[in-house]
């Protein structure tokens, strides 16, 4: 359990998140923290590169709900899919899932996850970002109605979840696996080895 090595000084670690695949990865490190789902509303048109979207995103959704905390750990975390530059949000509906899809395949595309971890006594915070490089092979147009149909693409960012059937799309991945689920455990442990004391 990765709660014996790092120091939280004794303060309650909450998760600012509904994502049931962020609290079954930070489970799985052995984290003890509890889920507080944060209300931020993330807005659909910042003029801001990918990395700064996320970060922004992630530190939001900590302070949104930081209030009702006095000596806390809150983290946050956001996940998106860029493709040439162009964020692919949650599909808006079937057409749009669909649409997404098509231009993922048979392409490398991007899965930025900003995550965010603030000190709810003293207000410090830190943030970071990790990106993986994941291609797909060719899709084609059963292949993707296929799974619009029978799984759950609305609630993921680019209309995929590569932890159910659409793990059968990728080709390749260049970077973390857990990072493109929706948080990089082993960066976001890392920091809280590291730079946790200066938080402090």
């Amino acid at each position: 359990m990765i709660d014996t090595l790092i120091d939280w000084n004794n303060k309650p670690v909450i998760l600012a998140s509904a994502s049931p695949r962020r609290k079954q990865i930070l489970s799985l490190a052995g984290i003890d923290f509890t889920v507080h789902p944060s209300n931020y509303h993330e807005p659909d048109d910042e003029n801001a590169t990918p990395e700064v979207l996320v970060r922004n995103h992630a530190k939001l959704k900590a302070l949104d709900i930081s209030g009702n905390y006095t000596n806390a750990w809150i983290i946050g975390a956001d996940t998106i899919v860029v493709k040439d530059g162009k964020i692919l949000e949650k599909p808006i509906d079937r057409a749009d899932a669909i649409n997404m899809l098509k231009i993922l395949s048979n392409v490398t595309h991007q899965v930025f996850t900003g995550y965010c971890i603030l000190n709810s006594q003293n207000g410090k915070l830190i943030t970071d970002v990790e990106v993986t490089d994941v291609t797909f092979h060719p899709l084609t147009s059963d292949m993707i109605e296929l799974y619009v149909d029978h799984y759950s693409p609305y609630d993921k960012a680019g209309s995929y979840g590569i932890q159910d059937f659409s793990a059968v799309f990728v080709k390749s991945i260049q970077g973390c696996f857990y990072n493109v689920v929706g948080f990089p455990i082993a960066h976001f442990t890392q920091t809280c080895l590291h730079h946790l004391k200066s938080l402090q």
